[in-house]
């Protein structure tokens, strides 16, 4: 059964509950009424006879002119009784005989002098006593009967209707509500089935739920886009950077292991190509393992690390690796909660950055403000443009202007990546000496 049939069958069931719980309260508050109503008939009827008789002494017993029969009557009959309850006088006969009350009635009629009702055989009596006897006045209790019998059968067949339109209604309404929902499923399986991330939900005017499901599935479109694409341009960009190194190995290993005879020196060219380009490979495959890992939701066991001694020891090594180049570093003493490998990772890539577009220069200062720690790496080379400073950190983003090279675009997503595992910052400006200069704020350790 489906979501709409439940619901439709839902709301006919809580239409049914209501009808069956108001029908039984008016039904009883009708039946009630009917038999108050025929209890203060005969009270009536009999308190207007006893005012014009007054007193029972003296009457005889004589025959009524045409007596009715209570197997078909329902009107109102009056009876006189004697104190020995000897019928004197009666409009009403059962079975050929005036009706009489049964023993409790007269028992407790003769007892006091207020009327007193009961119910026996099918009629309803009502009897007073008097002086020199008892008037008694009843009805059938069919006219009762029936009054609630028509109650019934209004109740039932206008109960019908009501439930039957109750379920149609429900249905509609339940249609009507789930037909967005419907909507929704239809277009995440056109979309997973096209792998079309750019259709969206169209947006609804009103604020209800089902306003929210949309923005919502949206949003989700918006990021499922984002994802993809980055990811086609991931794949794509890799595939490049990895078809260079590739195609300069594979060149130089056919020209060594098929290729004429050639000079000594010749064949250490290849082989140092062959060596070059399979580390640059081994680099960009290890810093796309460490972007996939980051992607995988890894994260980073920070603990207690003294920052300036790790940004000393990369800062010699980074030395040694470029010797062309200058190296001034000032450090201050500072803590922070890090990965002690991640921040060296993070050092080596924002020194090799700088290292490769420096013209002779490059400059590391650890200072702290307030409650962080700055890492500033500069270097005075062409630097970056303002409009690019933000595109820097995305996956194999390289300028097109002046900051070119050998590298693949990588290095400044994984520093990214790290630095906000730090909770920390990460940003591109301009250097003292005219170069480019990468900024790292990371939270500092207040020491004990």
């Amino acid at each position: 059964m489906s979501l709409r049939d439940r619901l439709a069958w839902f709301g006919a069931a809580v239409v049914a509950l209501t009808l069956v719980v108001f029908g039984a309260l008016l039904y009883a508050l009708l039946a009630h009424g009917a038999t108050t109503n025929q209890d203060d008939a005969l009270r009536g009827r009999a308190l207007a006879a006893a005012s014009s008789m007054h007193t029972l002494a003296g009457i005889t017993a004589r025959a009524p002119v045409a007596p009715a029969d209570l197997r078909t009557s329902t009107d109102i009959f009056l009876e006189v009784f004697d104190p020995s309850w000897t019928a004197i006088y009666s409009t009403a006969q059962m079975n050929g005989s005036p009706p009489i009350p049964s023993a409790q009635l007269r028992a407790t009629a003769a007892q006091g002098d207020s009327g007193y009702f009961e119910t026996d055989q099918g009629l309803r009596f009502f009897a007073l006593p008097l002086e020199g006897g008892y008037l008694v006045t009843g009805q059938s209790t069919r006219a009762v009967q029936s009054n609630q019998s028509g109650v019934l059968v209004f109740l039932i067949i206008s109960g019908a209707p009501t439930l039957l339109a109750a379920l149609i209604a429900s249905w509609l309404v339940a249609g009507r509500a789930l037909k967005p929902l419907k909507d929704v499923a239809g277009t995440a399986d056109d979309i997973g089935r096209a792998r079309d991330f750019g259709r969206r939900l169209p947006q609804r005017r009103s604020r209800d739920e089902v306003a929210l499901l949309s923005t919502s599935f949206n949003r989700m479109l918006d990021r499922l886009q984002d994802s993809y694409e980055g990811q086609r341009r991931f794949v794509a960009d890799a595939s490049h950077e990895l078809r260079t190194p590739l195609t300069t190995i594979q060149g130089n290993a056919g020209l060594l292991a098929r290729g004429p005879a050639v000079s000594d020196e010749v064949r250490r060219a290849a082989a140092a190509d062959i060596a070059a380009e399979t580390a640059r490979m081994t680099r960009l495959v290890d810093r796309m393992l460490t972007l996939a890992r980051a992607d995988s939701g890894l994260q980073l066991e920070l603990a207690p690390v003294e920052l300036a001694m790790i940004v000393g020891e990369v800062c010699r090594q980074a030395q040694r690796v470029h010797p062309e180049r200058e190296l001034v570093s000032s450090r201050a003493g500072v803590a922070v909660a890090g990965d002690e490998d991640a921040i060296r990772q993070l050092i080596w890539i924002l020194l090799d950055n700088a290292m490769r577009h420096a013209r002779s220069r490059v400059s590391v200062t650890l200072t702290r403000e307030g409650e962080w720690a700055r890492l500033t790496v500069a270097d005075d080379g062409p630097g970056i443009p303002p409009e690019e400073r933000e595109h820097v950190f995305e996956r194999f983003y390289r300028s097109d202007r002046s900051r070119t090279g050998h590298g693949a675009g990588l290095g400044l997503s994984i520093a990214r990546w790290i630095v906000e595992q730090h909770r920390g910052r990460i940003l591109a400006g301009e250097g003292a000496d005219g170069g480019a200069a990468m900024y790292v704020d990371l939270p500092s350790l207040r020491r004990s």
